[in-house]
């Protein structure tokens, strides 16, 4: 342990909307929540919006559908309807839309069954569907619309017994929905550069490489590929349905100063300091935007695991093998200390012996801003944490399936910041993170890549409410949409967020 940093609770009263600002002009207000379904269910978890008719596309996985929502008034948001899904496969994963028509992805019922995208008008009626790879997690438009492209996830069976390929589809619309074409692309035959985890049991490169989510170059010629459990990036030519390459995202170093975090839960305090282990940056959700004719990605920092009943990564200090000559080793296992933090086992034996020489955990609790070569531009450090601490003296680090959870999510992955999207209001470009475990957003100006500054952080959840009787507010927050004030309803600018486990949809109205 190098340095110590305690955060001193503030006196906050604190309504259901949690704002925290460093500019008070930059408000965030709810107008209007939606609920989907059930707690817990993923009845709200990814949402894409049409200008046109104003309504709301929302992936709603309790029932496999896809929930239409009419949002002409954010303040009283009504459903239009409900699409049953369940004939194209086994559960929905992601929606997208442009110009009018919407896009939804389907996984197959076999493990390594080919995925589906079904195209629907903004009725929700039927136009056509296609064939994917395996577990389509997530897909997008290409900015022109003209393509649409899928992060096929490819996962393995609970046994490791069948590991399907990862890759990335591309659905060729140039002739019309209707004659929709699809290239698959796989990652074999690719070089794997130094740095990029390739882990699992008996995985060849091209079955472990997992992408899971997709960004686009503003030009719509490159597709950036957050391939998560291997803390990398994929790059792919669009034009010629290639990998141009695979770029691993290297460690974020927790001894030095900026980069401090709270990783110990059975201390009792919010303490945010300085220890001798490695996070690996392994972001879910990713964003482009261009600045001064280059392409700049955001990559909000998750962190994930592989945990199967065949093979699991997961490990914990006290329990893992650790070297015992790790610097501070005995104090890392006392309870003051970081005992319980989680870590992966698959990095960190260095001599081969069976321990741990150095502790690698998922995730950066951060968001980061990385060139098109995969150099690191930005990475917001610490400020997740201490912001929230301050924010929250109280509920610190809460998990987001129930209250009173005080510091239950520090020994893993922290806040948990889960997806990014960027807006622009004015001659200012923002990111909107959004925090999966003790909720919330988190606004930054990133006009300047090399120097973002935080703006604000709002959190639509009630601590003193009860999670699973729905009274607790916005819960596990998984996506959001920016909808800027010429699209919008209102004529104002607007952030739609979906949250997982309350099942939610949130409008918020931004004003500045």
């Amino acid at each position: 342990m190098i340095k110590t940093i305690r955060i001193v609770a503030l006196l906050l009263v604190l309504s259901l909307a949690v704002p925290f600002s460093a500019q008070d002009s930059f408000t965030m207000t709810p107008l209007g929540t939606y609920s989907h379904g059930g707690f817990d269910e993923s009845a709200s978890e990814i949402a894409a919006y049409d200008a046109f008719t104003q309504r709301l596309f929302v992936t709603n996985s309790e029932v496999d559908a896809l929930d239409i929502l009419d949002i002409s008034d954010p303040a009283n948001i009504t459903l239009f309807a409900q699409i049953d899904l369940t004939e194209y496969g086994d559960g929905i994963q992601s929606v997208s839309v442009f110009d009018g028509l919407v896009a939804a992805a389907v996984d197959a019922e076999e493990v390594d069954g080919a995925g589906t995208v079904v195209f629907l008008d903004t009725d929700g009626n039927f136009l056509n569907s296609v064939q994917v790879g395996v577990l389509p997690d997530m897909l997008t438009f290409t900015p022109d619309g003209s393509k649409v492209l899928t992060a096929d996830e490819g996962e393995p069976n609970d046994e490791y017994t069948v590991d399907p390929l990862g890759s990335v589809s591309i659905i060729d619309l140039a002739d019309g929905v209707e004659n929709a074409t699809v290239t698959i692309v796989t990652f074999e035959d690719v070089e794997i550069p130094e740095g990029v985890r390739i882990f699992g049991p008996n995985a060849t490169p091209a079955q472990d490489l997992e992408p899971e989510f997709i960004a686009i170059s503003p030009d719509g010629a490159t597709a950036f590929v957050a391939l998560q459990e291997n803390n990398a990036l994929g790059v792919i030519d669009i034009a010629s349905a290639s990998v141009s390459a695979i770029v691993p995202l290297g460690v974020k170093d927790h001894s030095l100063e900026g980069n401090e975090l709270d990783a110990g839960t059975d201390d009792g305090t919010i303490n945010i300091t300085n220890w001798s282990v490695f996070g690996l940056y392994q972001p879910d959700g990713i964003a482009t935007y261009e600045v001064d004719g280059e392409v700049y990605i955001v990559t909000a920092n998750e962190g994930d695991t592989r945990d199967y009943d065949g093979y699991s990564e997961e490990g914990e200090i006290g329990e893992s093998a650790i070297d015992p000559d790790f610097p501070d080793f005995e104090t890392l296992t006392t309870e003051e200390a970081i005992l319980g933090l989680g870590l992966t086992e698959a990095d960190g034996d260095t001599d081969g012996d069976g321990d741990l020489d150095e502790i690698y955990i998922p995730g950066a609790r951060s968001f980061s801003i990385w060139a098109s070569d995969g150099t690191l531009v930005w990475d917001s450090g610490a400020q997740f944490e201490e912001i929230t601490a301050e924010a929250l003296p109280d509920d610190f680090n809460s998990t987001n399936d129930k209250n009173g959870d005080f510091d239950g999510r520090s020994d893993n992955k922290g806040p948990e910041p889960e997806g990014v999207t960027i807006g622009v209001i004015g001659d200012v470009t923002y990111a909107f993170i959004v925090l999966e475990r003790v909720g919330g957003i988190m606004v930054y100006d990133i006009t300047d890549p090399t120097a973002p500054t935080f703006i604000n952080y709002t959190n639509n959840r009630d601590f003193s409410g009860n999670a699973e009787e729905g009274t607790a507010g916005d819960l596990g927050p998984e996506s959001s949409v920016f909808i800027p004030a010429m699209d919008s309803p209102t004529g104002t600018d607007l952030l739609v967020v979906t949250n997982e486990v309350s099942g939610t949809t949130t409008i918020f109205e931004i004003s500045q």
